[in-house]
């Protein structure tokens, strides 16, 4: 633990190094577009338009615990915005050791500096896309009520989780290189298990008592549930829920940096 602590406050130190290299990533993903940073406002209203039209024109969805299909197609995007930065969190992740080996052969470069900034540079795009879901909020007549101010509980929760994902993804990355073609799947099925595209208050999972013991066993469920309560329901999320997800969220993190911390001599060699 203590060497935990030490070496946290010597990432600190990297602090503008972080940004520096979340700076760059920003602008190294749309260099050479015409729009250029308009992209991330625009990618998210795309998806948004689509999803709409989809389940606004032709699908219609049964499930009336949510509502029309106006309303689930904004139930879809607020579980969706922070799925992609979670997903595009760990597959970037379980790379980006290997694409930057040149800086992990530096001596003084802290290799977990790397995850961070990935994890925080999609953590920016999912914040480019809040705008275009609360305009849609508005628009279809489901504007935020006072419980989105609790929204950063869930940011904070999704980050460190996220983080802890990412620093095991990457440092496990470097020794097993089938992970980046199994992530695709298991993200595909973490996908599926976790209510995006349903809501926990629809009559199957309610029916069988199992689905919900699964369900309430995935990490990403509450945080998903937490921005539904916030955002679309209008709620208090589920605190208690939250809070334990938080706290395997750290201990998760505390696991995760173990393992990176003990892999770390071995980069520079297998990268």
């Amino acid at each position: 633990m203590d060497r935990l602590v030490r070496n946290l406050k010597e990432v600190y130190k990297f602090r503008v190094l972080v940004q520096n290299l979340v700076s760059r990533e920003l602008k190294a993903r749309y260099r050479g577009t015409v729009l250029g940073f308009i992209w991330s406002f625009v990618n998210p209203l795309l998806l948004m338009v689509v999803y709409t039209f989809v389940f606004g024109f032709i699908l219609k969805p049964k499930d009336l615990t949510i509502g029309t299909s106006w309303e689930y197609a904004l139930f879809l995007f607020c579980g969706l915005l922070p799925w992609i930065w979670f997903s595009s969190s760990s597959i970037e992740s379980a790379n980006t050791l290997m694409i930057n080996g040149n800086l992990i052969k530096k001596i003084l470069f802290p290799a977990e500096v790397l995850p961070i900034v990935v994890v925080t540079s999609n953590f920016i795009h999912f914040c480019f896309g809040l705008p275009i879901l609360f305009i849609f909020m508005l628009v279809l007549g489901k504007p935020p009520t006072l419980f989105a101010l609790f929204l950063p509980v869930v940011l904070l929760v999704q980050f460190v989780f996220s983080l802890a994902f990412s620093l095991l993804l990457s440092a496990l990355t470097v020794h097993f290189r089938d992970i980046k073609d199994i992530l695709g799947n298991l993200l595909t099925f973490w996908f599926f298990t976790t209510p995006i595209i349903y809501s926990l208050r629809s009559e199957p999972i309610l029916k069988y008592p199992i689905l919900q013991t699964i369900l309430d066993l995935n990490p990403m469920t509450h945080i998903i549930e937490g921005y539904h309560s916030c955002l679309f329901y209008g709620s208090l999320f589920h605190w208690k829920k939250l809070g334990v997800t938080l706290l395997v969220s750290l201990v998760f993190f505390i696991a995760a940096y173990a393992v990176f911390d003990r892999l770390r001599d071995s980069f520079p060699e297998e990268v």
